[in-house]
């Protein structure tokens, strides 16, 4: 009997195309990090300093709460907005300045100054059942939300409220007003500094 034909493989097919996708443009409702305040994410120059403002309600925790606290330091917890946070993991670096803003105040108002003095490192609240914060969504193998540790500075002599800012032609542009909703904002060098004055520090 003759030997029997090995089977020849049968042909693959061709190979598709994945098909080209469009690029993957920002959301209209938080476009800060393509936008106007895009610098904050660029490489730094040697010894660069960059200013921020974050928000806390007084009632929750306080400028005076802060250097009550030990060393003057806390964590900077519970942030749970994507552009907010960041801000806080990717442009905050250590001895960066930040105002400290008393929001939902009577009035609202910039008090004092603190500095960041741990960069950004995963937020455990979010793992806590039991805190208000917990994201039942977010893994600690993969860390959604993060925050920073501050520590104060130095409190104004003379609190700067929000509607004086709304008011000031030189602060027409400060991301404070122009997205208010977000609790960690930055603020450039001159307006850092025009603020600065207006506290009298």
């Amino acid at each position: 009997m003759p030997a029997k034909k090995q089977a020849s493989a049968a042909p693959k097919p061709p190979a598709k195309k994945a098909p080209t996708l469009p690029a993957k443009k920002a959301p209209k409702s938080m476009p800060y990090e393509q936008g106007a305040w895009a610098h904050v994410f660029a490489p730094r120059a040697p010894g660069e300093r960059r200013y921020w403002l974050i928000k806390s309600e007084p009632d929750v925790f306080s400028y005076d709460d802060l250097t009550r606290a030990p060393k003057q330091t806390t964590c900077w917890d519970s942030v749970r907005n994507s552009s907010a946070r960041n801000f806080m993991r990717d442009g905050m670096q250590r001895g960066d300045l930040a105002f400290y803003y008393h929001s939902n105040a009577d009035p609202s108002a910039i008090v004092g100054i603190c500095e960041i003095v741990r960069e950004g490192y995963p937020d455990h609240t979010a793992w806590d059942a039991s805190h208000d914060y917990f994201d039942p969504k977010s893994d600690p193998d993969t860390p959604t939300w993060f925050m920073v540790d501050v520590k104060a500075v130095q409190p104004f002599v003379t609190p700067v409220p929000l509607q004086q800012v709304k008011d000031d032609p030189q602060l027409a542009n400060m991301a404070l007003i122009k997205v208010g909703r977000l609790s960690v904002v930055p603020v450039t060098a001159e307006e850092w500094a025009y603020v600065c004055r207006l506290g009298g520090v």
